[in-house]
Formats: structure tokens, C-alpha cells, sequence
């Protein structure tokens, strides 16, 4: 064979491999796109054999990510960075890869890069802080025991939730080549239900009966207390066809079902805040299921996906509210659970394992408390997620892919110890000496009294699994009281109730926060009742005082209509408080218009709409106090 004729099929081998890579990376480009994974990864690795490619270097990676591959795609990662310096969304990516594949101190060195390119970014200080405290999360790894669950005739399972007897859990299993999910070529995932025989081996998986389980994914989901309406998380589709957006996109959607008579799931009704361009779903509900958390990426989050919240107030699900920055971050916030008073949910970010983590939250001085990492053997470097707690609320379940494919788990807990501490301060903010706090113990009808010193300061011990009040009382000051309570934590903690105590002479005021009214009416509107049903607790706690309640109008209007506004707003909030408990001897309504402006908004001024509210006040005096009980 001659020099030209070897060079020329050396250029036509060499065209027909570009070729075929170019082939390739379109497929896997289209793929990915379509958030199928496996196929997208298999076409990028042909890609790559074919002609080797920065650019398919890190789509591979990706989608390895996103396989649950982190050590192959860290190798990926380790040779698109040596030929040239990965930097921002990238670079994160990598560190979470290092992360979760047991490297926190490489990790670390991509989110200090990351950070030195854009200090502010919340998610790499989250992640660089994570590597700095490895240490701290095996510290109380011996207080648990975890055991992997065998669940017959399911190849994955996860987002456990209790159901009759056993467990409620969304699957995937076994199925004919063209019923399979690209992305991991195993069915769509159903809802399904599993019944105990020991504590690790359970019956063969049932297909949840009725109409939920649809040609599409069905995913995680929650049951009412009373166990006859379903809210679940399923594909945006309609008959059998996947619903997409203009990117190509299909969204999840939050549906409810209830339970007819014959046993099935019927009479589905999707979420009135569901929407074709984002996803809603991951339903956890409040003890008393008024009250719904979610997962959503709408507009008005912090990030990737946040956790909200809906209120049912009898007049169906109010607009969703965004938890706020102490729950979400610009990571992904994800499988919400309501465990007693906690909220449980999973976070890319955070002080962080790597992958996703469990981590705890509770109500705490009016917002949520920081949320803290359940850390090893709960947590991994893995993806943990969906914690739920068992009857005895020292135990539960949990899934993971700490062995390479979703799985649920069964863990147990040795008994925590539990303290509640803070300090008590007055209208001022200085510390308040000498105010009787008393702990009760709900459920055995107990108490315990300390009494402040000159630091305001007060701690009890708190047992696990129960719930609490403190009272905190001094002489000339409101009582406050505020609930507490362990259920539902499993880690040792120290609780901390900051206590400021407002004053309560004959005379003194205060405005009631969120008490606004909508122009020209004067119903009690929904971001007023939790304000108003504080003010019932507080009336309660004070037995010893009166009080009068006044509403207050802008400018706007006549003199004598403004007055007579006025008392139908304060009628409206007094009797609203008589209804949910207020001795009604010791409240009076007062309407006094438009005479006690707080701003310069009179008559013919020019104001924004957020000035007229303003005035448009609800306001609390103390008008009588009965000094037989006073300095008690």
C-alpha cells in the first residue's frame, strides 16, 4: 500500500470516528436533557472513546452525578480540571462529588475556590464549612443501629410513611423493555404498600389500590391523620401523555385522593398552587393535617428547590409561604416530614455529609430553629432523605443510596438527653431579674419553678418524647407562655426560648403585629388569625388584668364614617378573640378612626398604599388591673 493511499484512509478513519462521537454527544445531549441519565452516560461514553472531549468529560460526569456514580465521575471531573481550572457551578459540582466520595479535604479546596470567585455564595460556605467539622458528624454514631429492610418483588423503595400496619413506600420494580423509565430502565415509580413479618423482612410489595398509581411516576406522599385522604406527588400528565413545557421540561404535580368505600383510591383533585412550569410536590402534613409542607421550585424561592407551607383554614389551602432562609438555601430542600413538632427534611446544602442529609427543625421564638445534621449512621456521604419516626419516636425508617440504589431502612435510637435554656428580657431588651418560670409537664400535669437572676437566666432538664410549657411571670409585666417539646428529636439538644416580656401598667399599649385590614372592610383577614389567636393565650395567661382592644382607619373617607369603620373592626377582632376562648368580660372593643394617625398620611396628603396600612392598626391596651393578684 502506498504512503497516499494509507494517509487517505487514515483521514477517512479519522473523519468516520468524529463522525460517530458527534452522533454520540448529540444523543447523550438529548438525553440528558431529558433527565435520562443512564442513556445519556452510555452515549457520552462512546463519545469519548470515539474522540475524547473536555466538554463530554463533564457531561459524563454529570450524568454519572446524577447516576449515583461519584466515584466515576470524580475521575471525570479530576482530568476536565488538570486540562483546564474548573471554576463556579462547576468546580461546586466537583467538590460535591469529592464530598460524597469520602474526600472532604479536596472538597474543601473546590469550595474555597469557589468562594475566593464569589464570596457570597451561601451554598459553597455551607459545603466549606461541612469539610472543616468531618469529625463532628460521627461523634454520636454509637447511639444508633440501622439495618437495611428487605422488601420483596421492589428493586428500589424509599419516602416510607406508616400505613395501617406497615408502610406506605413509592417503587420501582422489574419491567418489560418498553414500560421501563430511561432513566435507570426499571419501571416509573408507583405507590406501594408493605406489610412487617420481622423487624428487617416485610411481605411482597401490594400496588396501592384505586386510581393513583398511573402510566407515569407517582412519588413520595402522605396520608391524613385519619388515614382517608391521600396527597401524593405524580409526573404532570394527562391519559398517556407526559406533559412538558417550553423547555422541554415535565414538572411534578401535587395531587389528593380520598378512600371510597370499597377500599380504592379515587376522586383525584390536583393542588389549586400546581402549575405547568414548576414543580410542586414532597407533601408532608402537621399533626392535625391543617397544615401542609411542600416542595416547590416557583418563583420567590431561595434556590433550586425550597420547602413551603399551606394552611388549610376551612375555606380550602391558603397561598403558599416560603419557610425562609433559616430552612431553605440555594441548594435543594427536599422530602419534608412532620415527626411530632420537628420538620425533618433533606438539603444538598447546610452543614452537609455530602449528597443529601436528614436534618431536624422546630418552632422556636416564633420562626424555626437552626437545623441541625442527624449525622452518622443516619446520615452518609450519600443521598439520606425522607426520615419518619415510628410510634415510639425513638425509631423509625429512612431511605438512602448508601448501597448504590434507593432503599428503605430501619433504625433505632438510644434515649437522648434534653435541656431548655434562655433568658428573659423586658420591653427595653435588659434582662428582667426575680420572673417565676415554670416548666409543666403536659402529659403528667407537673411543674417546676426557678426564678431569675440578676442575667435573666433560666434551664431545666427536659425528658424525651413529651411536650412542655413555660410560663413566665413578674410583677407589672404580661405573663407569657410559650409550648415546647421533645417528641420527635432524637439527638441530644439543648432547646433555647429567648422570653421578652411586655409591660402591663393601666395605660400601656402596644400594637398587634399583622392585625391590617383590607380597605373599606373589616374582616379578620387571614394573615391576622394566628396574630389574634397569640392575643387569646395572652388574655388567658393574665387573669388579673382587663384589657381594650382598639382598630384604627387612614385618612381616607369622612370623619364619621372612618369612626364607625373603626368599631366594626374592633367588634370584628374582639369577637373573633371571644370565639376562640377570651373571657369576654375582660376585653372591650374601642373604635377610634381616623384621630390617631401614626404617620402624616391626614386628610389630602399624598401616600403609598403601604403608608395607608399603617395606620389602618389593631391596637392592645391593659385598662384595668386587679391588684389583689398583682405581685403574686
Amino acid at each position: 500500500m502506498s504512503p497516499t493511499v494509507r494517509h487517505t484512509l487514515l483521514l477517512a478513519g479519522a473523519a468516520l470516528l468524529t463522525s460517530c462521537a458527534s452522533l454520540h454527544l448529540h444523543k447523550g445531549d438529548k438525553a440528558f436533557d431529558l433527565m435520562q441519565y443512564r442513556k445519556a452516560s452510555d452515549h457520552y461514553d462512546r463519545a469519548l472513546r470515539s474522540s475524547p472531549d473536555r466538554r463530554t468529560q463533564l457531561r459524563l460526569a454529570e450524568a454519572l452525578y446524577h447516576r449515583n456514580d461519584p466515584h466515576r465521575a470524580r475521575e471525570l471531573y479530576a482530568l476536565a480540571d488538570a486540562t483546564h481550572r474548573l471554576s463556579g457551578d462547576t468546580a461546586l459540582r466537583y467538590g460535591q462529588v469529592l464530598l460524597s466520595s469520602g474526600a472532604p479535604d479536596a472538597a474543601g479546596a473546590l469550595f474555597l475556590r469557589v468562594l475566593e470567585e464569589t464570596p457570597e455564595d451561601r451554598h459553597a460556605q455551607d459545603l466549606f464549612a461541612s469539610t472543616r467539622d468531618v469529625a463532628l458528624f460521627y461523634a454520636d454514631s454509637g447511639r444508633y443501629i440501622v439495618n437495611r429492610l428487605t422488601l420483596p418483588g421492589l428493586t428500589t423503595a424509599f419516602s416510607p410513611r406508616p400505613h395501617g400496619k406497615g408502610l406506605l413506600v413509592v417503587g420501582e420494580r422489574p419491567a418489560p423493555a418498553s414500560k421501563t423509565d430511561p432513566w435507570d430502565g426499571l419501571s416509573f415509580m408507583d405507590l406501594y404498600t408493605v406489610g412487617k413479618r420481622t423487624v428487617v423482612t416485610w411481605t411482597e410489595a401490594v400496588p396501592l389500590p384505586g386510581a393513583v398509581n398511573g402510566p407515569y411516576h407517582e412519588g413520595p406522599a402522605v396520608l391524613s391523620p385519619d388515614g382517608r385522604t391521600l396527597y401524593f406527588t405524580r409526573s404532570d400528565y394527562l391519559k398517556r401523555k407526559l406533559m412538558k413545557d417550553d423547555g422541554n421540561t415535565s414538572h411534578l404535580m401535587l395531587f389528593r385522593a380520598t378512600l371510597d368505600s370499597t377500599g380504592q383510591w379515587s376522586d383525584l383533585i390536583d393542588f389549586p398552587y400546581n402549575s405547568p412550569d414548576w414543580s410542586t410536590g414532597h407533601p408532608a402534613l402537621s399533626a392535625d393535617g391543617r397544615t401542609m409542607y411542600f416542595v416547590s421550585d416557583r418563583p420567590g424561592g431561595l434556590g433550586g428547590t425550597d420547602i413551603w407551607m399551606s394552611e388549610d383554614r376551612g375555606a380550602g389551602w391558603t397561598a403558599p409561604v416560603n419557610l425562609g432562609p433559616t430552612v431553605n438555601t440555594p441548594g435543594n430542600e427536599l422530602f419534608p416530614v412532620v415527626n411530632g413538632r420537628s420538620l425533618y427534611f433533606s438539603s444538598t446544602a447546610h452543614r452537609n455529609m455530602g449528597g443529601l442529609d436528614v436534618f431536624e427543625t422546630h418552632p422556636e421564638n416564633e420562626g424555626w430553629s437552626t437545623p441541625r445534621n442527624l449525622n452518622a449512621p443516619l446520615n452518609t456521604p450519600f443521598d439520606d432523605f425522607g426520615l419518619v419516626l415510628d410510634s415510639t419516636e425513638q425509631g423509625g425508617y429512612l431511605s438512602s443510596n448508601r448501597e448504590g440504589s434507593d432503599q428503605v431502612y430501619v433504625f433505632w435510637a438510644y434515649e437522648p438527653t434534653f435541656f431548655v435554656e434562655g433568658e428573659v428580657v423586658g420591653d427595653s431588651g435588659l434582662f428582667l431579674p426575680n420572673v417565676h418560670v415554670t416548666l409543666t409537664d403536659l402529659a403528667l400535669n407537673e411543674d417546676v419553678t426557678a426564678i431569675t437572676g440578676p442575667n435573666g437566666a433560666y434551664s431545666f432538664p427536659l425528658k424525651a418524647n413529651t411536650d412542655y410549657r413555660i410560663k413566665a411571670e413578674h410583677a407589672d409585666h404580661l405573663t407569657r407562655t410559650i409550648d415546647l417539646s421533645t417528641k420527635g428529636l432524637l439527638r441530644s439538644d439543648t432547646l433555647h426560648h429567648g422570653i421578652q416580656l411586655q409591660g402591663a401598667q393601666v395605660g400601656q399599649s402596644f400594637v398587634l403585629n399583622n392585625i391590617y385590614y383590607d380597605y373599606d372592610k373589616w374582616d379578620i383577614r387571614l394573615d391576622a388569625a394566628r396574630e389574634l389567636d397569640r392575643v387569646v393565650q395572652l388574655i388567658n395567661d393574665n387573669p388579673h388584668l382587663s384589657f381594650e382592644l382598639s382598630a384604627h382607619t387612614d385618612a381616607r373617607g369622612s370623619v364619621p364614617y372612618n369612626l364607625v369603620l373603626s368599631d366594626a373592626r374592633a367588634n370584628s377582632a374582639v369577637n373573633y378573640l371571644i370565639r376562640r376562648g377570651a373571657d369576654p368580660a375582660r376585653i372591650q372593643a374601642m373604635g377610634y378612626g381616623e384621630e390617631r394617625l401614626v404617620n402624616g398620611c391626614g386628610d389630602g396628603v399624598r401616600c403609598t398604599e403601604e403608608e395607608h396600612q399603617a395606620n389602618r392598626r389593631t391596637e392592645f391596651k391593659v385598662v384595668k388591673a386587679d391588684q389583689a393578684s398583682i405581685g403574686r
